[in-house]
């Protein structure tokens, strides 16, 4: 099966790094970005850009780094975005309401499929968001998590956001499976046949009900899904059973000589 595409939506939402202090928290995010579809991040004042670390870590994404658009202040970042998604853990005095990621992101995708700019907003990795930082987004988002222990990395919490974010563009892992033919219900069959000669020529049923023990051993081998290659594969290893139980197959040579 042939690789999906990605949607173009993901093209109209953007990562936002505001203030990053550690050039491989840079790196690892675009990694994150990248791996769920996206690539425009934007980099607002940030303390080492660009770094070899931030290269080193972002791996396969150097590209979403090299295109990376540098900005001085969160509102030029922002200038023409209509969503915008303050990400915070901190209990704040604010009138927006606060909402998880995964209660969010259906609107972000609607709006994003729609045209328009969306924004997630990620703070600096010491000090987050400034008030008036989140003041300047229309959404406040809080990833739930243990509340006796609530400490992600940054790039830990743009990997969650954008996976949320992938989760909805219906790209599936069908591409992923093997492409060969399933076995039909006859070759299944015959293969079941073969197992119980081979079972027993082996004196396998010496103090066994076959018939009992072959209807468990079809229900499983049709339950399994098996593929035509891999009937193959244990038919050819039935064959060396019964030929090693015939005396038919030549000493294993010594070690030295293999």
């Amino acid at each position: 099966m042939n690789k999906p595409q990605l949607p173009d939506f993901l093209q109209n939402i953007r990562i936002v790094l505001a203030r990053p202090s550690h050039p491989g928290n840079i790196g690892s995010a675009a990694r994150a970005m990248k791996t769920m579809g996206l690539s425009r991040l934007y980099l607002v004042a940030p303390k080492t850009f660009p770094s070899d670390e931030a290269n080193t870590l972002a791996s396969g994404a150097v590209d979403v780094l090299e295109q990376a658009v540098v900005v001085a202040t969160l509102s030029a970042a922002l200038e023409d975005v209509t969503v915008a998604c303050a990400l915070t853990s901190r209990r704040r005095e604010l009138t927006a309401p606060l909402s998880t990621p995964r209660e969010t992101t259906p609107e972000l995708v609607a709006r994003a499929r729609a045209g328009e700019q969306v924004a997630l907003v990620f703070g600096n990795e010491t000090f987050g968001l400034s008030i008036e930082e989140v003041e300047l987004c229309n959404r406040l988002l809080t990833i739930p998590g243990n509340p006796d222990y609530f400490s992600l990395n940054l790039a830990m919490a743009v990997q969650i956001m954008t996976y949320e974010l992938f989760s909805h563009t219906a790209v599936g892992v069908d591409y992923l499976r093997s492409d060969g033919d399933s076995a039909s219900l006859g070759e299944i069959e015959s293969f079941c046949g073969h197992l119980q000669q081979t079972m027993d020529k082996l004196g396998y049923f010496r103090r066994r009900n076959n018939e009992r023990m072959m209807r468990r051993m079809r229900a499983l081998f049709n339950r399994a899904g098996m593929l035509r290659e891999e009937i193959d594969i244990l038919r050819g290893f039935f064959k060396q059973a019964q030929r090693a139980a015939d005396g038919e197959l030549p000493p294993k040579p010594p070690l030295n000589e293999q």
